[in-house]
């Protein structure tokens, strides 16, 4: 039973959805018919942000599931095309393959533009012989992503929904068969790079100048504050994923595939497949197991992220001056390091001045790291308010900050402003208890309770203490929504 009046949800006009760009950026599609829809998670915190927390677990299967229309959303899904460099190598052949844009909605709480769209929903146009299906480890592995992503300040699209939809699939990265699901993903914008570059192959210019206008208005209005609006707007995006990469660097995150189709115009993150959370500091861990020369390795990424700025800014060179927006390109290695010097601290309570020595001092936190390998997320525990002694001699660790550049860390921390909300940071339940981390290991035990006896209770039990985590992440300044993003003064 589908919701027949939605009081609360937001109403769109189709004028400002996706649908206003035309026909030429999106095929209609239908959604697969599954022999089972059970549902397995439903995310109810974000569902009242955007109006949808008073549908029942029938009407919720009834839309996630079946994909029955959202009142006053989307009248039918759509797939999204686009291209995209995969590994560096150029694909005219991408496009949603197994999910679509399912509704697009406003957040209730700042009234901006955001996407339900779907992983697992069956064949497109672009699927390529792919049976447009997802596996429900697939799924499982998606929520602890964004759960814990989101608990360490990273600006990350939320999973949504995950029902198991009763099907057999052979997979040869897993045991198979094994069982699939359907996901919807709560994101801020599922425009990528990727879509410019297939405008820009095409020689559309007239649809790219309709895009950057589209993205200026929806998503990035400080883009508007420069003389020309797609430098503009280029000049946002590029900051905003060096924010991006900086807050995956101080998670001790690594995505895995970080293709220009995979990176979106919002700074957001999304899109998890193979990925991983550093357990320690390692610059050549990768996620993927195909990612055999270390492309996109966790020291990587950023330069990965640069380099798909890059092909943007080619694409942007058709309709915009080149002395603007190769100014921009080149400013992205200060961009990404102002983020990490701000990230790096903030995780640790405490407020970057900006200066030459705090930036100094930011490289010797991440060199000591380097050198003596610690656990990842212990020492942002043990560090917790710049260095406290009680602190670091409760640490299992407490020898190793005694060692290499370890000291001048914790004096030049001692120096720093400390954040508004520490004290009550150090107040919460989780800063007096053991990190919380997400390593393989723990990953794969939460999957093998749920592929040998159906117990969820291992996954329910994990995404309990990531939110309580969380806690302690708010009350350090670093939680954003689904669609905050900073304002740019200087473009």
């Amino acid at each position: 039973m589908a919701l027949s009046s939605t009081p609360v949800l937001a109403q769109m006009n189709p004028e400002t959805t996706h649908l206003a760009l035309g026909s030429e950026f999106h095929d209609v599609v239908q959604p697969a018919s599954f022999p089972q829809a059970r549902l397995r998670f439903r995310n109810d915190a974000w569902a009242t942000r955007v109006g949808l927390n008073d549908a029942d677990d029938q009407q919720w299967v009834a839309h996630f599931a079946r994909f029955e229309p959202l009142p006053g959303s989307l009248p039918e899904p759509i797939a999204l095309r686009y291209h995209g460099h995969q590994f560096r190598v150029y694909n005219p052949d991408l496009g949603d393959g197994r999910g679509f844009l399912f509704a697009q909605l406003r957040d209730l709480e700042d009234g901006r533009l955001l996407d339900l769209g779907t992983k697992g929903s069956g064949t497109t146009p672009w699927s390529r012989g792919g049976d447009g299906r997802l596996t429900l480890k697939g799924g499982v592995r998606e929520i602890l992503a964004t759960e814990m992503l989101e608990a360490l300040g990273v600006y990350t699209s939320k999973t949504f929904s995950l029902v198991e939809t009763g099907e057999a699939l052979t997979r040869g990265d897993e045991p198979s068969p094994t069982r699939s699901a359907v996901l919807v993903r709560l994101s801020h914008s599922h425009i990528r790079i990727g879509t410019f570059q297939r405008l820009a192959v095409h020689r559309q210019l007239d649809e790219m100048r309709a895009l950057v206008e589209h993205c200026a208005t929806h998503f990035w209005p400080e883009a508007r504050e420069t003389d020309d609006l797609a430098a503009g707007l280029y000049a946002c995006i590029c900051d905003a994923t060096a924010r991006m990469g900086a807050e995956w660097y101080a998670a001790g995150f690594v995505h895995g595939v970080l293709n220009t189709d995979n990176t979106n115009i919002t700074g957001e993150s999304f899109d998890y497949g193979p990925w991983r959370f550093q357990d320690r500091y390692d610059p050549l861990h990768t996620a993927a197991y195909f990612d055999h020369n270390g492309l996109y390795a966790f020291a990587r990424q950023p330069e990965a992220l640069s380099w798909n700025l890059a092909r943007l800014g080619e694409c942007l060179l058709a309709i915009a001056p080149q002395d603007a927006i190769e100014p921009v390109y080149q400013d992205f290695p200060i961009r990404f390091q102002r983020h990490l010097e701000r990230q790096t601290f903030a995780r640790l309570g405490l407020i970057s001045p900006g200066t030459e020595t705090s930036n100094e001092l930011m490289h010797l936190f991440w060199t000591a790291m380097h050198e003596t390998t610690p656990p990842f997320q212990q020492v942002f525990h043990d560090l917790l308010g710049g260095g406290l002694p009680e602190r670091i001699e409760a640490s299992e660790i407490r020898d190793t900050y005694q060692t290499s550049y370890w000291p001048r860390v914790k004096e030049g921390l001692r120096g720093l402003e400390t954040a508004p909300g520490l004290g009550r940071a150090l107040a919460h339940p989780s800063a007096s208890e053991s990190p919380e981390t997400m390593v393989i290991e723990e990953v794969e035990a939460i999957w093998d309770a749920i592929a040998r006896d159906d117990d969820w209770s291992l996954l329910q039990k994990k995404i309990d203490r990531i939110r309580k985590f969380a806690g302690l992440g708010k009350e350090l300044g670093l939680l954003r929504g689904p669609n905050a993003r900073p304002h740019h003064a200087a473009l």
